[in-house]
């Protein structure tokens, strides 16, 4: 691993290689550092090194980090679980909740966001492996969303998020990001009421180039950044 600015160059080539294979712009796809359990100061470098955008997966972490500057001067989104009794912590302070997995949590961010007078951004995210150890809307379930979102005035659908199936062999997630890619056009087309279908957030560390390739606006990456992170801590 090199240093973080010398990670995120890396990544950017590789990010604009794969956009060029698929005959896209490099510049359509955003780049959100997934800076769980890295602290303020490291997260600073990520952003100086010029990502443009941080995924917090934790309430604790993002309420702690925000306060020391750590996301200053590019926007933050929450892209872990959510449980609704920390909606209220997570609503207006971050620019896009990109994890919204279940109906329960969508109608607790309509209220909580209406509570507080504001519009929250947010993503519906889908289990396109059907996974049974994974949340998120299954693909018929995602379409139902996004046709009622007129009835969420609170709330703005963004676009899709997907974390597929862990991948034994390169290439493997790319049905699911596929797939991803064509529920996020099927519902572009709908033009349902208070949805402007701008994001499709899919790609890790380990699959980007694919996500890429099949169509994502937006990767989430930690350890290619930040290296291995350390859970015996």
């Amino acid at each position: 691993m090199g240093t973080i600015a010398e990670n995120v160059a890396a990544i950017r080539e590789n990010m604009a290689a794969a956009a060029r294979q698929a005959g896209r712009e490099p510049g359509e796809i955003l780049l959100c550092a997934a800076t769980k359990m890295n602290d303020a100061d490291t997260v600073k470098l990520a952003v100086q090194a010029g990502v443009d955008c941080c995924g917090e997966n934790r309430v604790q972490e993002l309420l702690q980090k925000q306060p020391l500057g750590a996301y200053e001067g590019v926007p933050v989104h929450f892209i872990g679980h959510l449980q609704t009794n920390k909606v209220k912590q997570v609503v207006g302070k971050v620019s896009l909740i990109e994890s919204v997995d279940r109906q329960e949590l969508l109608d607790c961010i309509e209220k909580t966001a209406e509570k507080m007078g504001l519009v929250q951004d947010i993503l519906l995210e889908v289990n396109i492996g059907n996974e049974e150890s994974k949340s998120g809307f299954t693909p018929e379930e995602a379409r139902a969303a996004a046709a009622k979102m007129g009835e969420y005035p609170a709330c703005r659908l963004k676009g899709l998020m997907a974390i597929p199936p862990v991948s034994l062999h390169p290439g493997d997630n790319c049905r699911y990001f596929a797939e991803m890619r064509n529920l996020f056009v099927d519902i572009s087309r709908k033009k349902y009421d208070n949805v402007s279908m701008e994001c499709l957030s899919m790609g890790m560390s380990d699959d980007y180039p694919d996500a890429i390739r099949e169509g994502s606006t937006m990767i989430r990456v930690g350890t290619a950044i930040f290296g291995p992170r350390n859970y015996n801590v």
